[in-house]
């Protein structure tokens, strides 16, 4: 078995015809679902790229790995997908985004070369890049946001695109008269990117996954992490005309929550983000590019997924797709992420798998709360490898592949730190106490918020759109307390003891008298005469 680990970024949930989405058509992403199974509370562990994918790739939540927000690098030591993987017996290879920052006064102190194979491993989360891409070459007044070397920029230049940097001119710009058309504006959002669309990115991508996997030997894992649909919005022909305002679904956000509104909540609505996604006009220039690009990635499935098919790779690999969080696209008054609305935190998850034992659940649906750390252990048990509980915090979907009802989490935890933000400064806050914890189960959602500021509740049996929070008010203080309980007894759990197994603990038990650590003895015989014959005897001469 190999594993196709496939994450859009920035995809909504509700943004596959699978999912119920009335005009977006995804047929070759909900072909997979229909041979494979489609979870419906699957939940991050943190709104925002860099945290979230760590979290995926180590198998540990945000306050275990330490990387709270982007640009957070991840410690050198950290247990990583390509640690468990390699150990199992399988590679584990990147194709495309990770967002993760190396922790490089750390690989300085221990003295790892950055060019080592072990330097490169702790300076790529752990993967083996066959090419890493963060697609985001943005340049501004102090210089670049990623000021590595791009590989999709290189490409574009040997396609003949000219100027230092076709990212930004190119796949994630218009043109107005002989001007550019930055996609960074929102206003061109309805233009075509001015590229070739076999030369925009995700084709790019689908192309370099086929090129590893044709050459690969397995068993192996490969992470195909696409760059979109996140921000730039901007698509190229055809998928920029694609949809219209009339595609738009109705905004979901009320007058009543920006009423005594949490000071999170209510400082994230009067961002810039906020303020031009409350616009109407933003919306309807956005979201239909924001599809565009939904539906060109839908579209290079259908071409990896039937090249899969043609090189008898379908059999033999366990295909995932999923994200790395929403895009709340004006919902609830906001953009982007960073909160734990619906829209936001939840995201699509589908697995195929072409094992015989999985049979019986293709084509069905999974209502159990998942967390993304929860495929790590999945690829674990896929590999064949030990389980790792004392490190990894998720456990394996495998028993709901086959069919089997296992006893489950009840709720499920996601952390988001806003230290960075103004929003923290604005609040009068130390980086410490900005920090908000989710405790979900499948009808309430809790948010607390450290820094003496209030919960935030809500009903989602009653209350779907999460519109109206129920802690503004007294009247649930009974609902309140059982999530503080839960935050509770998730903050007490085993986290940070990873280097000794349960088990290796266990197997220790009462073995130091046999190294001859005899504690508490009156006589040597009260032991057994072996763990004493050390101190017994004629003095030596």
């Amino acid at each position: 078995m190999n594993i196709l680990y496939i994450m859009f970024d920035q995809l909504r949930f509700d943004y596959l015809s699978c999912a119920g989405h009335p005009h977006l058509q995804t047929p070759h992403i909900d072909a997979l679902a229909a041979r494979g199974m489609r979870f419906t509370r699957a939940y991050v562990q943190s709104p925002t790229c860099g945290s979230s994918r760590m979290s995926s790739y180590t198998g540990r939540y945000p306050s275990s790995h330490g990387v709270q927000f982007n640009s957070y690098p991840l410690r050198v030591g950290e247990w990583t997908m390509g640690d468990h993987l390699r150990k199992a017996g399988m590679g584990c290879h990147l194709i495309g985004k990770t967002h993760m920052v190396a922790d490089a006064d750390g690989m300085q102190r221990l003295g790892l070369a950055p060019d080592s194979v072990i330097g490169v491993r702790q300076s790529e989360c752990g993967f083996d890049p066959w090419i890493r891409d963060d697609g985001l070459w943005a340049e501004g007044p102090d210089g670049f946001y990623d000021s590595k070397r791009s590989p999709y920029n290189e490409y574009l230049k040997d396609k003949g695109y000219p100027g230092e940097n076709p990212w930004n001119d190119f796949a994630n710009a218009g043109i107005e008269g002989d001007d550019i058309a930055s996609g960074w504006f929102m206003v061109n959002a309805d233009k075509p990117a001015n590229i070739a669309e076999e030369d925009s990115e995700t084709p790019w991508l689908t192309t370099q996954a086929m090129e590893f996997i044709e050459q690969a030997e397995g068993p192996w894992c490969a992470h195909l992490s696409y760059i979109k649909p996140h921000w730039p919005y901007i698509v190229p022909a055809p998928y920029h005309d694609m949809y219209g305002a009339e595609h738009v679904l109705p905004v979901v956000r009320s007058d009543a929550e920006r009423e005594d509104a949490h000071p999170v909540f209510n400082g994230m609505m009067n961002n810039q983000i906020g303020k031009t996604f409350s616009r109407d006009e933003v919306r309807a220039k956005v979201i239909p590019a924001y599809m565009g690009l939904i539906k060109q990635a839908d579209d290079q499935m259908g071409r990896l997924f039937n090249w899969l098919e043609k090189t008898g790779r379908m059999q033999d690999t366990m295909i995932v797709v999923t994200s790395d969080h929403g895009d709340y696209l004006g919902d609830h008054w906001l953009g982007e992420k960073n909160l734990f609305h619906e829209p936001s935190i939840k995201v699509p998850l589908i697995i195929y798998d072409p094992r015989r034992e999985a049979d019986a659940t293709r084509g069905t649906a999974c209502d159990e709360l998942v967390e993304a750390i929860d495929l790590l252990p999945t690829f674990l048990e896929v590999a064949g490898g030990e389980p790792a509980s004392h490190i990894l915090e998720g456990r394996s979907l495998m028993p709901f592949l086959r069919g089997e009802t296992p006893d489950w989490r009840d709720y499920a935890i996601a952390e988001f730190d806003y230290s960075t933000m103004p929003l923290c400064e604005k609040l009068g806050l130390e980086p410490k106490d900005a920090r908000l914890f989710m405790v979900t189960d499948k009808r309430w959602k809790f948010m607390h918020a450290e820094g003496g500021l209030r919960p935030m509740l809500f009903d989602m049996e009653n209350d779907p759109d999460e519109l109206v929070d129920l802690a503004k008010a007294d009247g649930h203080q009974e609902v309140i307390d059982m999530m503080y309980d839960r935050l509770l007894e998730w903050g007490l759990r085993m986290s940070q003891r990873i280097t000794l197994s349960d088990a290796q603990i266990k197997a220790r038990r009462g073995t130091s008298g046999r190294k001859g650590i005899l504690l508490g003895v009156y006589e040597a015989d009260e032991l057994a005469p072996a763990l004493t014959e050390k101190y017994r005897g004629p003095v030596p001469k």
